[in-house]
């Protein structure tokens, strides 16, 4: 298949465009410095002649996102939507990737189905429930992968902060009352691919971790990797951080819909932390 990545340079995108190569796909990858994804002819020109396009551009700063929302939605809805249109008019397939947040307000319990209806949190949450509005409503055949919590070796994530700070202190202070699913950006890759294999109908699957846990353990198991004492690690409540932005309290996306067309959903976040642990905080 002839694939086009946009958002090609962030940490997810480097990634996908790695592991695209390695299936043997041809790819083109584009970043905000070769596409705006704004501009509804340049992403008609940039659609044409691929046979699968994978949207990785977003607008992901989810404090700044309280402060700009018109500026958010224009990248994660208005833009989701263009480019939606431009596939659905050149025939192309589409994986567009979404957020946790998008359902971040479902109460906690149970893990959340592909299904449920949309719950966003904040304003980051908001523009990017739009944008699954937005590729829902063009007629794209469009799979929609929302994912959480991500981590990688090729931007700035949690694991990676944490490592840093452990190494140039003697204290973390990390939120114990948010739980989610850790997740490697490789692993979603991954996802990617197979489901692209598979032909899986278009729909709403989630890219996360199986299990879950706190910001708070996971600090902890970082701090294990970097061969520091994880008692270093102090559980606080979310109100002790007085972010802008609120975060979901409930971050843990079931896997059924994945299951319901034959692809095994990521392994359990554990496993993958600990496969992902050197190549991620090598040079940090």
């Amino acid at each position: 298949m002839d694939v086009l990545v946009t958002g090609a340079a962030g940490m997810l995108g480097t990634d996908l465009v790695t592991a695209l190569l390695e299936a043997d796909h041809e790819v083109t990858g584009l970043d905000r410095s070769d596409l705006d994804v704004t501009d509804a002819e340049a992403v008609a020109t940039a659609v044409s002649g691929h046979d699968v396009v994978v949207n990785c551009a977003a607008w992901t700063a989810v404090d700044d996102a309280e402060a700009h929302e018109a500026d958010a939605l224009a990248v994660n809805a208005t833009a989701a939507g263009t480019l939606a249109r431009a596939c659905a008019a050149a025939g192309v397939r589409l994986v567009h990737l979404s957020t946790d947040y998008a359902v971040g307000g479902h109460p906690a319990g149970t893990p959340v189905p592909a299904d449920a209806p949309l719950s966003p949190v904040g304003a980051y949450g908001r523009t990017k429930a739009a944008g699954e509005e937005a590729v829902r409503a063009s007629g794209a055949d469009a799979l929609v992968l929302r994912t959480a919590w991500l981590y990688g070796a090729h931007g700035s994530c949690f694991p990676r902060t944490m490592a840093r700070l452990a190494r140039e202190r003697d204290v973390l202070r990390v939120v114990d009352d948010q739980l989610g699913q850790p997740t490697w950006t490789v692993d979603v890759a991954d996802l990617v691919v197979r489901l692209l294999a598979a032909g899986a109908p278009a729909g709403t699957y989630h890219a996360t971790s199986a299990g879950w846990t706190s910001w708070y353990e996971l600090a902890m198991e970082v701090v294990r990797s970097v061969g520091r004492d994880p008692d270093m690690v102090e559980p606080i409540a979310s109100e002790e951080l007085d972010r802008p932005a609120p975060r979901p309290a409930w971050s843990v996306l079931a896997h059924d819909s994945l299951k319901a067309v034959g692809v095994a959903p990521i392994g359990p976040w554990r496993l993958r932390w600990a496969e992902a642990a050197d190549e991620v905080l090598a040079g940090v």
